[in-house]
């Protein structure tokens, strides 16, 4: 796929490094990412530790793409407790075409920045998101 012209803002892979590690002020939950001025994607948002899954959804707009990367606690199915960093890719089917096309062929330059997430999920409306039908199934793959 060609490119769209769209660059990382450096800022995105320095917090990802210590949100990784879990590095203060970097001990965090998720992070909202979109692309500014169709140019750059930059963080638009954090989720403090306690927030929840729950709150990271109820973040991503209705009508307008973005991406995520949200680390997920959850026991395996042998009830060892772990966790996953997950890039979410929201992508709704309601949001207009060019945002659509433009995060669509931004994606990849996003993913490369954040060197260590293996878990990619694509989501085009709410049930792609739902946590217990959607998420969870994915993510135990990779326990």
């Amino acid at each position: 796929m060609q490119s769209t012209g769209v660059s990382v803002d450096d800022e995105v892979a320095s917090t990802f490094q210590k949100f990784k590690l879990q590095q203060e002020p970097y001990k965090l939950r998720y992070f909202i990412y979109q692309i500014k001025d169709k140019k750059t994607i930059v963080i638009e948002k954090q989720g403090d530790r306690n927030k929840t899954y729950d709150d990271f959804v109820g973040e991503l707009p209705e009508n307008d793409c973005r991406y995520g990367l949200i680390d997920i606690e959850f026991e395996t199915d042998d009830g060892r407790p772990t966790s996953k960093l997950v890039f979410i890719s929201w992508n709704p089917d309601t949001a207009s075409v060019r945002p659509k096309m433009l995060y669509s062929g931004s994606k990849e330059a996003l993913k490369s920045a954040l060197v260590g997430v293996g878990i990619h999920i694509n989501a085009t409306d709410h049930s792609e998101l739902d946590y217990e039908s959607a998420i969870l199934p994915v993510v135990k793959k990779f326990a």
